[in-house]
């Protein structure tokens, strides 16, 4: 394997410019002067047999045949081919999501350990082709990439996005576009908010009216609804496909309107408020003293639990204002070890931290400081951190005041501000070692459609992605704002509604999207 390089400044920048526009910058990159090669109408992605490399190889020959026309079949490999996506060891980086790239005169090779390590290396490609791959609209061509190399691998273990469907609920279609835009940018994680006081978006068998009742609002007084268990095993496993874990969140002791609305012996005083339609927080809670409560939490995180095939159980625990600190206390001592029960390991906002430990716990952090020694004592005991400082991560801040949607109690954040800070040394007291990954929230008290979920996740989630992805010293503002740039046509091909934020040099693309102007997706 050649060495892990940096990108070298001696060939011609028409053949450098793809390797060194890559989002997140790799481990290593090193194109090959003169060498090219062009996919064509024969081409045939060849691929090992296991039905996780062969999802892997579908998933590009549908977005490489939208673009080309082309029939691409996928077919078992026997060696080197046009586009080959095989399992290796050798000159693979030891990772379990880390892969390779080679380019050749000959074809187009991926090596990785794993389907995920093999699909991270195709998103890569992609990057590699012209911009016109992202269509959905049969173009000619020509479809070249340029040779070189790619050995990369990430940073930190985790790398999410959070969608919150209990404010205004999203259907699954919405679902899984999202997790398609993510999976660009090798996020692995999706965190789904599903209940709120505004509705409550998951089915469960033994309490079917916090669903059926509980789902049927959102912000603003429209129709809701709520994810059925196909619905939830369908967005789980095409996230799969995509190397994405999904993060179920139910969020408790507060927060839970919506249950109570169905349900009125989960609330203290044993009776049902109306459902709510508003945005405010912090006025709801469950009946901590009473046993009812941890037979509904057991019920609910036993289901949900059944359906997740990933590690994470998110139990919420933010805003609870309404549960004295001692009952807060006694809820999460009761409530953690219901998660732990189901095979699963507690997360929780770091509202959490200052509770009893649970294995493996994982705080997750949305403050504004850069300090929070509760937090820090909650490491020394065992809990990772998850980083979303509010006013670095927050998604749902507007970029500039005329932002048409999204908040800005924790600042206007502009592209420049979700990149430039470190998630390994940001929070005092909390080491790298103890920092399991960073995650960009997405809250809809005034997100009602796609585009406008779109706007502002681009082009800021890049950021994220990169920040957790990337290593370390490869975090240069005006280098990524260089190669973010180059995402814009991308993005315009593929129809994404993104904000043209003015930090950024983006090149002219006709009809390109604006944050005045979202196009319908």
């Amino acid at each position: 394997m050649p060495p892990v390089a940096p990108r070298p400044r001696s060939v011609p920048s028409n053949e450098l410019s793809a390797y060194a526009d890559l989002v997140p910058a790799p481990v290593g990159a090193e194109p090959t002067a003169g060498v090219h090669w062009t996919l064509s109408a024969t081409t045939a992605i060849h691929t090992h047999p296991a039905p996780v490399a062969v999802a892997v190889a579908e998933h590009l020959a549908a977005v490489l045949r939208r673009a080309t026309g082309h029939p691409l079949p996928v077919v078992p490999d026997d060696g080197p081919g046009p586009i080959r996506l095989h399992f290796a060891r050798d000159g693979v980086p030891e990772h379990s999501e880390g892969y390779r790239l080679d380019v050749t005169a000959d074809g187009v090779t991926v090596a990785a350990r794993t389907a995920a390590g093999l699909f991270h290396g195709t998103q890569t490609l992609r990057q590699l082709l012209p911009a016109e791959v992202e269509s959905g609209t049969a173009g000619p061509g020509p479809w070249t990439v340029p040779g070189g190399y790619v050995v990369d691998r990430p940073r930190f273990a985790y790398r999410g996005a959070m969608l919150d469907v209990a404010r205004h609920f999203r259907p699954v279609a919405d679902i899984l576009r999202f997790i398609d835009l993510i999976s660009l940018y090798k996020i692995n994680h999706l965190h789904l908010h599903l209940t709120d006081d505004q509705g409550w978006r998951i089915a469960i068998d033994n309490w079917p009216l916090l669903a059926e009742y509980g789902g049927a609002s959102e912000v603003g007084g429209g129709p809701g609804g709520h994810y059925s268990k196909a619905d939830y095993r369908r967005i789980v496993e095409y996230a799969a496909t995509r190397a994405i874990t999904v993060v179920p969140e139910i969020d408790v002791p507060g927060h839970t309107n919506a249950a109570l609305a169905a349900y009125a012996e989960l609330s203290p005083d044993r009776t049902s408020p109306p459902v709510y339609t508003g945005t405010e927080v912090g006025f709801s809670a469950l009946a901590v003293h009473s046993e009812t409560t941890y037979d509904f939490l057991h019920d609910v995180f036993t289901e949900i639990a059944a359906l997740t095939p990933g590690p994470y159980l998110h139990v919420g625990g933010d805003e609870a204002f309404k549960v004295p600190a001692a009952d807060y206390a006694t809820f999460m001592a009761r409530t953690q070890p219901l998660v732990v029960a189901t095979g699963k390991t507690v997360m929780g906002w770091h509202q959490l931290a200052d509770t009893a430990h649970s294995p493996g716990r994982v705080i997750q952090f949305w403050g504004t400081s850069d300090r929070d020694d509760t937090v820090a004592d909650a490491v020394t005991r065992g809990a990772r951190v998850l980083l979303s400082p509010a006013n670095r991560a927050y998604l749902d801040m507007k970029y500039a005041t005329d932002t048409p949607v999204g908040h800005d109690w924790a600042g206007l954040l502009e592209v420049r501000d979700v990149y430039d800070w470190d998630p390994g040394s940001f929070l005092a007291g909390v080491p790298e070692s103890a920092v399991l990954g960073v995650e960009a929230p997405l809250w809809t008290e005034s997100v009602t459609t796609m585009a406008e979920v779109e706007l502002m996740l681009f082009p800021r989630l890049p950021a994220i992605a990169e920040l957790g992805w990337s290593p370390a010293g490869t975090r240069d503002w005006a280098g990524f704002a260089r190669r973010l740039a180059a995402q814009g046509p991308r993005w315009s091909a593929a129809g994404i509604t993104f904000h043209r934020s003015p930090q950024i040099s983006w090149p002219a693309v006709a009809g390109a999207p604006s944050a005045a102007q979202p196009p319908a997706t």
